[in-house]
């Protein structure tokens, strides 16, 4: 969705409680990277369960841009038919990546050591966010780049004949800067290496054990994590089942701890250790979640995830929890708006370069439901428990996560809450409002009858 469409105004109202058993989507990360890896790999890979979204579509499209063929068939799974590392073909014309940060990025890595010119455009959040990050440590492998000030989109990227194997330390925690890399690498000669001081989410790690590369993983006398690949393996295809994502689970966890009397069971979700920040800061919060049918697949953790109304106590959030939650921040300042005392949230500084500047996003939607909050440069301080929340309107900034959070803010406030647009929810999540009615919530469309 390029969002250029009219606005999606849509009202959430306290209610019933929220009850039943349901499925979120596969998990986004990993559907990318199934995506990716099976075009990289020589034969068809097999994918179950993959979110179909527009971020992850965009993927496919990219991927098949590129002489890779991705194909949903009619019992729902899909099939990669890959071309192998060095085989990508130049794109005849630009490449739409729309909202997906994470396709684009991961992308630049995989185009940065292929001999290919490929442009590629985004929507207007997504060419408003800085790419330099990713870009910096491409260019150092021999990549060129022509991109707007700023490194923003629409960017080409020529990539490299003779790629130049990179040892690379992480500024920032970052696992699309770790990922691009460890891509660019694959079809680079010799040893890449990343060094990362704070570990992030390892799906691309481990996903790419499983199609056959050469990695490893060892923890150095500094607590930092050194990735070593070897370049240019023959990946091998695979059948995978994509998890429900953690991410997507957050917004109907949230909900049913705010909604007196609720009893909701989220179903085969992923519980990489990296992902379960936000599972972790509620159980010290005082949330009634208990993790049941606990199983492995594909070499992830999965489970289901049975959540009940609490009540929650105010916790100091730590800055080292970040990387495991990044995503989690927004919902989790609408669990704080509704617990006992202040609720710290610090080392936020990723949030100000996502799809929307989120840490000001998640304030100012704060404050216009009269939810007193301090934004610091990269902290949050939420104090919850304040009487008459809601009856505002939240300015979204065509954030997917911002308006999933305060439509969940709204089905246990005191007034109804409103988002300016909700049309940015069908890039993770397209199936978010109907789930929530069939849980119980009462959401309204502008121009509905109350």
């Amino acid at each position: 969705m390029s969002h250029n469409s009219s606005p999606q105004i849509v009202t959430t109202t306290k209610g019933e409680a929220l009850t039943g058993t349901i499925r979120v989507p596969g998990d986004k990360s990993i559907s990318h990277r199934s995506l990716m890896f099976g075009a990289l790999a020589v034969g068809q890979t097999k994918i179950e369960g993959l979110l179909e979204s527009e971020d992850v579509l965009a993927t496919a499209n990219a991927m098949n841009a590129v002489g890779a063929s991705c194909h949903k068939h009619e019992d729902g799974h899909w099939t990669v038919d890959g071309v192998g590392l060095g085989s990508l073909l130049e794109p005849e014309h630009p490449i739409d990546f729309g909202n997906a940060g994470t396709g684009a990025r991961l992308c630049m890595g995989i185009f940065a050591s292929h001999p290919i010119a490929v442009t590629m455009v985004g929507d207007a959040s997504l060419s408003r966010r800085p790419m330099g990050r990713v870009l910096d440590p491409l260019r150092e492998m021999g990549t060129q780049v022509i991109a707007r000030r700023g490194d923003r989109l629409p960017a080409s990227i020529r990539g490299s004949e003779t790629p130049l194997p990179l040892t690379y330390r992480v500024p920032m925690a970052s696992a699309q800067v770790k990922s691009a890399v460890l891509l660019a690498g694959l079809n680079t000669p010799g040893t890449t290496t990343v060094i990362e001081p704070v570990a992030t989410r390892d799906h691309t790690e481990k996903m790419l054990l499983g199609f056959g590369a050469e990695l490893s993983v060892e923890v150095n006398a500094a607590g930092e994590r050194v990735i070593t690949l070897q370049g240019q393996p023959q990946l091998k295809p695979q059948s995978l089942t994509v998890p429900g994502d953690p991410s997507s689970a957050a917004f109907p966890i949230v909900a049913a701890l705010i909604v007196p009397g609720s009893n909701v069971v989220v179903e085969g979700i992923l519980l990489n250790e990296q992902r379960i920040g936000l599972i972790t800061t509620l159980l010290e919060m005082g949330a009634d979640i208990t993790i049941e049918n606990e199983r492995e697949s594909g070499g992830e953790k999965i489970g289901d995830i049975h959540v009940r109304h609490s009540n929650l106590n105010g916790v100091t959030v730590p800055a080292e929890r970040a990387p495991s939650m990044i995503d989690e921040y927004p919902v989790l300042a609408i669990a704080a708006a509704f617990a006992q005392g202040d609720t710290t949230m610090l080392g936020l500084e990723e949030l100000r370069v996502k799809e929307s500047d989120r840490l000001a996003a998640v304030a100012r939607g704060l404050e216009a439901n009269n939810i007193p909050c301090i934004e610091g440069k990269d902290t949050l301080t939420v104090t919850g428990g304040a009487t008459g929340i809601g009856g505002g309107t939240v300015e979204t900034h065509l954030d997917h996560r911002i308006a999933m959070s305060f439509l969940v803010l709204g089905l246990a406030a005191d007034k109804p809450v409103t988002v300016d647009d909700a049309s940015p929810i069908a890039t993770s999540f397209p199936s978010f409002l109907p789930l929530l009615k069939e849980l119980g919530g009462t959401v309204r469309f502008q121009g509905e009858n109350a």
